[in-house]
């Protein structure tokens, strides 16, 4: 396989040379560099993006010598030799694939920009480089993918983004090699000479594709460092003072959670992966990325689709907590995307349509959890857009933090029909909304407000059923990362770490209470200690298995006592930390007891 080491010298020389300039100095021929609010502008404001994870990794859909959990990593998880994944580049021919029915539907969807792996860890390149052959010219398609998707990008109005991975598993130069690439020898390996490599595919890719985000993955390794992270951004920043680079191309993402350690990293916005963070990050750019199965590249094998609520949800709370929402396609290796796919992103644009207004350009919500959905703003319209997932069964939408003098209230879908409300009273705003929801999963109530926004914070309060039942549901609780709510189990899962879920209840009635759990775990990961507080009390228990995380058991945790009326804090923590995670947690229950 080709790589121009002669290119790859000249292209070190040039690079060293262009990094002697001054940081931040406008290169002859560039504007100067914006501010970076104004650089960040159109970013913060489009909210919903498409990421694309497309390459070679295609052709064998997941599947290798019988084991279908493979996908874009497969090279690596199924241990394929490179000589064998070479194979895949003359099988590598999408005659399906159209650029314009790419953008379109992600247009369609509503979203605003589309990010391609133009190289991933493979190292296989979505354009024709002149720096190696291991790339989409190599291979009977011959097309530029990058260039024909950027047109049409362009064409829709949307911005055209490119991924690239640090990470090079096919690169002579690159190190470390794969544990299990026993025969792969190292020897001649020069590192450098792969840094150089790869910013001369940059440049390549800067000059000829202009892309508006370079969103950088594979940076954990060992071998790429803090300074190079920096001087990469600063470079690429050197060469469009315009872009946006992402927070992997430095060294200071913390894991899966995505966010940098300090801000001595380089970055524009934190990656947050397959996870929401549970209160959001006031003041700070970020972007959760997250597929629509279990894999970002192609697996025919993958049924495990997320539905169109769910991902309407997701986009609803990653707005409501200021970030945005990047949701990845895996294209087949024809060229098209697979039919689940395209059902979901038509479904979410149907809903973007008739709510798109209370998503783009819209601030995290003001108030925190709230009982019916979330909450995004546009404070200065002086607007809040209330997202109601649960629709009230007696008409009355209650919206408790809120201290200013109401203007208007009517639905988003019929914004001539005002709705009925109080003035806020000790904080509460009471609104009167017809009888059946407009849209689902979720609908838009308007709430135009005068002055500037005066908001509390909601802290949920639970009140007893008429039994005198405390039912304590997941999506009610107050939670610490990494927990999440989980919409399509309804539960708190991802419970990684020492993290709480909290409920606040409204305590009338002194007496005894018999508390249940409703959780799930496997029998892998049972076994973590926890304890639930219920004010000054404690019950002491461990995670029990059910036989799945999605199997449900309600368990008997004992008896407590609540004295004096008033508010009462409810608890759930690990004593320990869990081997993988504590449970998934559904409810709590306190029941009383009839004999004291």
């Amino acid at each position: 396989m080709r790589y121009n080491p002669t290119r790859i010298v000249a292209t070190l020389i040039l690079l060293s040379l262009a990094c002697t300039l001054p940081l931040h100095a406008a290169p002859s021929g560039k504007k100067d560099a914006a501010p970076d609010d104004a650089r960040m502008e159109w970013w913060r404001e489009a909210r919903f993006g498409m990421f694309i994870h497309w390459g070679l990794y295609a052709v064998p859909a997941g599947e290798w010598k019988g084991k279908t959990n493979h996908a874009e990593w497969i090279r690596t998880t199924a241990q394929i030799p490179l000589e064998t994944y070479n194979e895949f580049l003359p099988q590598f021919n999408p005659v399906k694939f159209d650029a314009e029915a790419w953008a379109k539907a992600a247009h369609d969807a509503g979203m605003k920009y589309v990010v391609i792996t133009s190289k991933h860890h493979d190292g296989f390149c979505l354009w024709p480089s002149a720096l190696t052959d291991f790339d989409v010219e190599g291979t009977p398609f011959k097309r530029d993918i990058l260039k024909e998707l950027k047109a049409a990008c362009d064409k829709e109005g949307i911005r055209f983004c490119t991924y690239h991975s640090i990470m090079d598993w096919h690169h002579p130069d690159y190190l470390p090699r794969r544990k299990w690439e026993q025969t792969r020898s190292t020897e001649g390996a020069d590192y450098a000479r792969y840094v150089a490599y790869m910013k001369g595919q940059l440049k390549e890719i800067m000059e000829q594709y202009d892309p508006a985000v370079m969103w950088f993955d594979g940076e954990w390794e060992g071998t790429w460092t803090h300074a190079m992270g920096q001087e990469l951004y600063d470079h690429l920043r050197e060469m469009d003072p315009d872009l946006i680079i992402n927070n992997r191309v430095d060294k200071g993402r913390r894991g899966m959670e995505g966010m940098s350690k300090g801000a001595e990293y380089a970055g524009d916005f934190g990656t947050p992966e397959q996870r929401i963070p549970a209160k959001g990050l006031p003041g700070v750019d970020w972007e959760s990325c997250m597929t629509m199965n279990h894999h970002w590249g192609w697996n025919k094998n993958d049924a495990g689709w997320k539905s169109s609520d769910d991902l309407v949800r997701k986009l609803v709370d990653i707005a409501s907590k200021g970030g945005n929402f990047l949701l990845n396609i895996g294209p087949k290796a024809d060229g098209t995307f697979p039919q689940e796919s395209i059902n979901r992103l038509a479904a979410m644009g149907r809903w973007m349509d008739l709510n798109s207004e209370a998503i783009y350009g819209t601030v995290a919500s003001p108030f925190g959890t709230v009982p019916f959905g979330r909450v995004t703003a546009k404070p200065g319209e002086k607007k809040l857009f209330l997202h109601v997932f649960e629709w009230p069964k007696d008409r009355v939408l209650e919206l408790p933090g809120l201290a200013n003098r109401i203007a208007r209230v009517h639905l988003l879908v019929d914004p001539d029909t005002a709705l009925e409300h109080s003035s806020p009273e000790e904080g509460l705003l009471r609104i009167r909304v017809p009888e059946q929801p407009p849209t689902a999963p979720s609908s838009v109530v308007v709430v135009e407000y005068v002055g500037e926004l005066a908001a509390v914070p909601y802290v949920p309060m639970v009140k007893a059923n008429a039994d005198g039942t405390f039912e304590l549901k997941a999506a009610q609780a107050e939670v610490t990362d990494p927990i999440r709510y989980e919409a399509a189990r309804d539960c708190l899962g991802y419970w990684t770490g020492m993290a709480k879920a909290t409920w606040l209840i409204d305590h009338k009635k002194a007496g005894a209470y018999r508390v249940f759990i409703t959780q799930a775990c496997t029998a892998a990961d049972a076994g973590t200690a926890y304890t639930v507080r219920v004010g000054k009390q404690e019950l002491k228990a461990t995670a029990k298995a059910t036989g799945d995380w999605t199997k449900f058991k309600k368990l008997d945790l004992g008896v407590v006592r609540l004295a004096a009326p008033g508010r009462v804090e409810v608890v759930v923590s690990p004593d320990q930390a869990p081997s993988f995670a504590v449970m998934n947690l559904r409810s709590l229950q306190l029941v009383p007891v009839n004999s004291p």
